[in-house]
């Protein structure tokens, strides 16, 4: 069976790769196509610059960047928080953040009490 050729908003990705940043971001929903309106700051250029030189290793703190078709299989390091996650660009991310594949707060794993957190454990032994 073959696999079918990604689009989205009906443009293939050979198609998004020759529009100008004016005309995807009119294929973009209403939230990220005001942001781009706006205009990018300088930080964002810099950001996009570094991607379309294909500079190895880009490690960002940009979490508000808008993924455009020109990361498209490109391996960028966004920060959480804490540490630089290493995120694979895919062509399913278009029009989405950056923050929304990184979370910032770990799931939370409970273990059994420590000491000195009931009654009953004052009086286990520590070895």
């Amino acid at each position: 069976m073959a696999r079918k050729e990604f689009t989205y908003r009906g443009k293939t990705m050979a198609e998004m790769l020759k529009m100008s940043q004016a005309e995807f971001s009119e294929l973009l929903p209403a939230r990220q196509r005001r942001s781009l309106r706006k205009g990018l700051s300088e930080v964002h250029k810099k950001l996009l610059a570094d991607v379309k030189s294909n500079r190895q290793n880009i490690r960002t703190h940009l979490r508000d960047m808008i993924v455009f078709p020109v990361m498209v299989n490109r391996t960028i390091r966004i920060h959480n928080g804490k540490e630089f996650v290493p995120i694979t660009i895919s062509a399913e991310m278009l029009g989405h953040y950056f923050g929304e594949f990184i979370l910032t707060r770990k799931r939370v794993q409970h273990h059994a009490p420590g000491i000195g957190a009931t009654r009953s454990s004052a009086s286990l032994s520590v070895k």
